[in-house]
């Protein structure tokens, strides 16, 4: 009986268990992966990074995309773009980053990536994602991941071509499959059963991925496709103790105290990260998934959601624990 706990290699690294972090666009800086690592996570891949912007030197590419914490390894970091010369020369620079390995994204639905030949409009272009695949191998000599889509539209199998092509052609060492086309974006329900035929068609690890908001979502995914292992996305979003319950160190949600505690943490790291301005705006979209997981109120939680400092934030921390007689010290 296969099991989320059980350790596995991908590109050569030893994983202690079957839980992968996402990689969320404009949300998997460093202290949201190695969030991930703390509370159980056995892989982080990072944020959607333009590998334009980190081969023409961009600064704020570099100063804060591949920033990488030594306690987060290994980890992942994900580029984006069309170009295969572009794409080499990003991936030397995520190498020489500290990278473990390099994910490559060709499943984004977003109209901005993909109306520039990147992302899921590399499912319509699979000549070009297997030579973008074969540069980032080139280039960073480290192992390489790719992301996709089951499709374009709705019926389409392209995802599972390209697949295919990428392992034998590229060398890719692992397919995150997200089983939708990318016209339905988010909604619907996932074709599991063809995440299954990847599983068994492919002569490399599937990690599936999609849909996956509820740990019996996570559990019947990776029973019932038999992937290697399951990406947790926005369900782990201001509850990182999805990833604890699902490897069994833990039994039910976390307490009101636990959650004020981790979201203090999340703010000074952000603090640390953008500086105290940018972070108070930064977290803006942070704040309503700790109150969700903290089953707050509307009127309850609207002096966190609506903090406009980071101070503010503290405060409303405290306020609502010394509410619920449980003092958070802010």
């Amino acid at each position: 009986m296969r099991a989320l706990t059980e350790p596995w290699t991908l590109g050569g690294h030893r994983l202690p268990n079957r839980l992968v972090l996402a990689p969320l666009a404009g949300i998997g800086n460093w202290f949201v992966r190695l969030q991930a690592r703390r509370h159980g996570a056995g892989l982080a891949v990072s944020e959607m990074v333009s590998s334009f912007g980190l081969s023409y030197g961009d600064e704020r590419t570099h100063r804060e995309f591949l920033r990488i914490h030594p306690d987060e390894h290994p980890v992942s970091m994900q580029l984006f773009g069309h170009d295969p010369d572009v794409m080499r020369e990003a991936a030397r620079m995520v190498a020489e980053a500290g990278a473990d390995l390099i994910d490559l994204n060709m499943g984004c639905p977003v109209r901005k990536v993909c109306k520039t030949g990147a992302g899921a409009s590399l499912l319509d272009d699979p000549d070009r994602a297997v030579r973008i695949a074969r540069a980032a191998r080139e280039g960073s000599g480290l192992p390489v991941t790719v992301k996709l889509r089951s499709g374009q539209r709705p019926g389409e199998r392209t995802g599972v071509a390209l697949a295919e092509r990428l392992v034998a052609e590229a060398g890719v060492a692992a397919i995150t499959f997200h089983p939708r086309h990318a016209a339905q974006e988010h909604a619907g329900r996932p074709d599991y059963d063809l995440a299954s035929e990847l599983v068994e068609r492919l002569d490399a690890p599937v990690i599936v991925s999609g849909g996956l908001s509820s740990d019996t979502a996570v559990r019947q995914a990776f029973d019932s496709t038999g992937a290697a292992a399951v990406m947790l996305a926005r369900g782990s979003l201001g509850n990182p103790w999805r990833f604890e319950r699902l490897l069994g160190r833990r039994d039910g949600e976390p307490t009101r105290a636990e959650v004020m505690h981790e979201l203090l943490w999340v703010i000074a790291r952000a603090e640390e990260h953008l500086g105290v301005e940018r972070a108070g705006r930064y977290l803006r979209k942070f704040y309503p998934w700790y109150a969700a997981t903290l089953r707050l109120s509307k009127r309850e939680q609207r002096a966190l959601v609506e903090a406009p400092t980071t101070a503010d934030a503290r405060c409303a921390i405290a306020l609502l624990g010394a509410s619920q007689g449980e003092p958070v010290a802010a």
